[in-house]
Order: structure tokens, then C-alpha cells, then sequence
């Protein structure tokens, strides 16, 4: 089978979505043409027995992805972020909160609510999904006082995490990248190499930008400017038709969130945040703020205990469709990675490549990878083992060849509707999800040409010779 067939399941998940417009859909037929493949990679079988095996093992292939404990963390605690979500909107804090942004003159303009999310998007810079998930929780109800979609603001949270966190790197993602780039030796120390690619990482600085503009020049373009008309949302009405009640009822819980997840990071990686375990401290950082939101709203009396039950488990029906998403992605993901996706995409940026062209080429090839595995991480640790003995070999600036792959990972991570980012920036600015990958898209795309024609013109000037 030739390998160029690996890229078959991800293009037809495009097809299908941008044809039926259903993510379920092209998630299934993507994982069961995955298999289908597998299948025809074994030489004793025939074209009918792998048509006929491989959506059989498609079943098996979803139910082997729960097997790993970090993937059922995630599904359970999509779920419980729904709960939370339904918590404090119903408690009336959700209203609350934007009531008294309002009161203090906080948040009085459209612009304002925008640079709430930006700027908590930026402060929480120490994991890509707490950034995004505290974002969201708390501009939700400032969006719909002030008639801006959640689409908006998913665009907006999802935008600033990751980013953010490529470019502080005082965090996981600093931690994982440091270890890729342990093994290798470079003219430079692993942490000068990571810290030089900062004023490089174009994508992200790039995504930082424009999202500013956006922000304060109020101005939506594309399928984002008809989703302000429509105002699309995952659930059928809005975080404040709730009268406000106390700000306690969201801030507790919020801040519970948000302390918990630093906690246990530390308690994972005994005392080190950096290798704390964010799948667990995500899981039971929001298990821990369902528990004080539950019990806040009982203490209120104002709510019995099968009223709180029927509110948590409405909150997590709302999500289902999307934790059903992240089931299928992580599925499709293992198998595409089984296949050799990743590394039949890599291949191209080996063999008699100009050595200008090279940070562009691998800015494209994390870009593929990345939206095709649907995550960054995974993007960081196919190409760095390519880039890095290229520096090695050929003396390339070793912050430039690392940045490309960086921002290509981000691109891909940001524009796949099978990354854990995209899914969770949606679940947590309460946007249907295919709403969310389509209105941020445009911006994805032109920000990614900037940072192309960036990394073009950095090849010459830094290696060109």
C-alpha cells in the first residue's frame, strides 16, 4: 500500500464535514477508513476481507483509546466541566458576575468584555486548557450581555491559550519540549535554544496580534461576522437568563478550578509543576469545584439535593455530543498514528531541500501533521528528531529551526477539529464545535501565511549564504 494513502482518513473527515457539515459522521467514517487501511497493509489479506474487518475494528479501535488512563480522564472530565458550567449558571452567578463587571465599570463596552478574555488568556499561561477553560467560563455571560457569539469568544480563548503558552513556556509545554531537545548537541544549551525562539515563533506572535485587533477594533470578517448575526451557541439559551443571585456562587467554584488545577500539578509532579500531570490535575481540579458549587448551592437552600442532580447531569447532556467528539478524535488519532501519518509528512522535508528553505518547509510539515493527528505535542516530538540533527549537521540557527516546528504544531493544533484545544476552547465558551473550527479558521489561515512568508524571509537572511 503506498504510504501516501496514510492522508486518506484525514481528507475524507475534511470532505464530509465541509459537505454534510457533521463532525460525528466524519469522524466515524475517518477512523473506519483508518482501519480499512491498516487492514490492507497485511499482504495475506484481501481488498474485501479488509473492507469487511476494518469497520469491525473501528468498534474495538474506539474502545481501546478508553484503555489509557489519561483519555478516560479527559472524557470524564469534559463531562464534569459541563456540570460545572450548569452549576454556576443555574446558582445565578454566572449573572451575578456580569451584573458587577458592569456596576464597576469593568466591562461597559464590547471592548472591554474582549480584553477580559484576552488578558485572563494571557495570565493563566500555565496549561493551554485551564487558560482556555477559565476564559471561557468567566466571558460567557459578558458575551451574551453584549450580543457577541460564542464563536467569538471561543476564537478568542483558543487563540490566546496555546499561543501564550509556546511563548511563556514556564510550564508543561516548556518541560516536554526541553526533554525532546536533551538528547541533541547543540552549540547552544537546551534552555538558550527555547528561549530564542521566542521573538521567532511567528505564528503564535502573529495569533497574539490579531486577536488584539480584533478586540479593539470590534471587526469580525468571514463566516465569524455571520455567526455575530446568528449568535450560535451549544446550548439553547444563555448563561444570564438566570437572575443574578451571588457572585460567590462563580467565583468560589471558578477560582476553586484554577487553584485546584495548580495544586495538583504540583502534587502530580512531586512539587515540580512542570512535570505534574495535566490530565489529572484538570480531572480532579473540576471534580473538586463540581463538589463546591454543589454544595454552595445546597447550603443555599434555595435548591434540594435531586434539583442539584438534575442540574449537573442536564449540564453534562448539553456537552455529550462534544465529549463524544473527543472520543472519536483520540480514536482517530491513534490510528492515523499507527499508520504513519506523521512520519510519511515528515519525509518530505528530508533529501536535496535548499537549507533556506528548510524553517518554512517544516513550519508546513508541522502544520499538516498537527491538524491531520489533531495535536501538537505529538507534531513537536515527529519533527524535532528531524530538525534537530539537521542543526547538528549542517550548523542551522537551532532557535529558528525549533520555531518553525513550534509554530507549525500550533497552526495545525488550532485548526484541527480533532485537537483537545479546539474541542475544549469550544466546550468552554459554551460554541458548537464545527462552528468554532469554521468562524476561526480565516484567521488561522492568514495569520499562518504571515508566519510562512516570515520563516521564508528568516531562512534567507539567518542561513542564506
Amino acid at each position: 500500500m503506498p504510504d501516501s494513502l496514510s492522508l486518506l482518513p484525514a481528507l475524507l473527515a475534511i470532505v464530509v464535514v465541509i459537505w454534510r457539515k457533521e463532525v460525528i459522521l466524519a469522524l466515524i467514517l475517518a477512523v473506519a477508513c483508518a482501519e480499512v487501511l491498516l487492514y490492507l497493509k497485511q499482504p495475506e489479506l484481501s481488498v474485501f476481507a479488509a473492507l469487511l474487518y476494518g469497520p469491525v475494528q473501528s468498534l474495538e479501535r474506539i474502545i481501546s483509546v478508553t484503555s489509557s488512563a489519561d483519555n478516560s480522564r479527559i472524557l470524564l472530565f469534559s463531562l464534569l466541566i459541563g456540570a460545572l458550567m450548569a452549576y454556576m449558571r443555574d446558582s445565578g452567578g454566572v449573572s451575578a458576575m456580569v451584573d458587577w463587571f458592569i456596576r464597576k465599570g469593568v466591562a461597559r463596552t464590547k471592548r472591554q468584555a474582549g480584553f477580559i478574555s484576552y488578558g485572563i488568556g494571557i495570565l493563566v499561561f500555565i496549561e493551554s486548557n485551564l487558560s482556555a477553560l477559565t476564559a471561557g467560563i468567566v466571558s460567557r455571560g459578558l458575551y451574551d450581555k453584549f450580543n457577541m457569539s460564542r464563536a467569538r469568544l471561543a476564537y478568542i480563548v483558543d487563540s490566546t491559550s496555546a499561543p501564550v503558552c509556546i511563548l511563556i513556556l514556564l510550564n508543561g509545554w516548556g518541560a516536554y519540549v526541553l526533554g525532546l531537545l536533551s538528547t541533541y548537541t547543540l552549540p547552544e544549551s537546551a534552555v538558550s535554544v527555547l528561549i530564542g525562539t521566542i521573538p521567532l515563533n511567528f505564528y503564535a506572535l502573529f495569533t497574539l496580534i490579531v486577536v488584539f485587533y480584533t478586540i479593539y477594533t470590534d471587526k469580525v470578517y468571514g463566516p465569524m461576522k455571520q455567526a455575530e448575526f446568528e449568535l450560535n451557541t451549544v446550548a439553547s439559551h444563555s448563561d444570564i437568563d438566570t437572575p443574578p443571585s451571588s457572585m460567590s456562587l462563580m467565583l468560589v467554584p471558578l477560582l476553586t478550578l484554577i487553584v485546584g488545577m495548580v495544586g495538583f500539578m504540583l502534587w502530580t509532579g512531586n512539587g515540580s509543576l512542570v512535570e505534574g500531570s495535566g490530565a489529572k490535575a484538570a480531572l480532579y481540579a473540576t471534580t473538586l469545584a463540581c463538589v463546591v458549587a454543589y454544595g454552595l448551592m445546597a447550603l443555599s437552600r434555595k435548591f434540594n439535593h435531586q434539583q442539584l442532580v438534575n442540574i449537573g447531569f442536564r449540564g453534562m447532556g448539553e456537552l455529550l455530543p462534544l465529549v463524544s467528539i473527543v472520543l472519536l478524535s483520540l480514536a482517530l488519532g491513534s490510528a492515523m498514528k499507527d499508520l504513519g501519518t506523521g512520519a510519511y509528512v515528515a519525509s518530505f522535508v528530508k533529501g536535496s531541500t535548499p537549507l533556506v528553505l528548510i524553517p518554512a518547509l517544516l513550519f508546513i510539515a508541522g502544520a499538516v501533521i498537527s491538524f491531520t493527528t489533531g495535536t501538537s505535542w505529538g507534531t513537536f516530538a515527529i519533527l524535532i528528531p528531524i530538525g534537530m540533527p539537521l542543526v547538528e549537521m549542517l550548523g542551522l540557527p537551532p532557535s529558528l529551526i525549533l520555531a518553525a516546528i513550534l509554530s507549525g504544531g500550533i497552526w495545525g493544533d488550532h485548526c484541527s477539529p480533532i485537537s483537545d484545544t479546539t474541542v475544549v476552547s469550544a466546550v468552554a465558551s459554551g460554541c458548537d464545535l464545527l462552528e468554532h473550527v469554521k468562524t476561526q479558521l480565516p484567521y488561522a489561515l492568514f495569520c499562518g501565511v504571515l508566519a510562512l512568508i516570515a520563516f521564508l524571509i528568516s531562512g534567507f537572511v539567518m542561513i542564506g549564504r
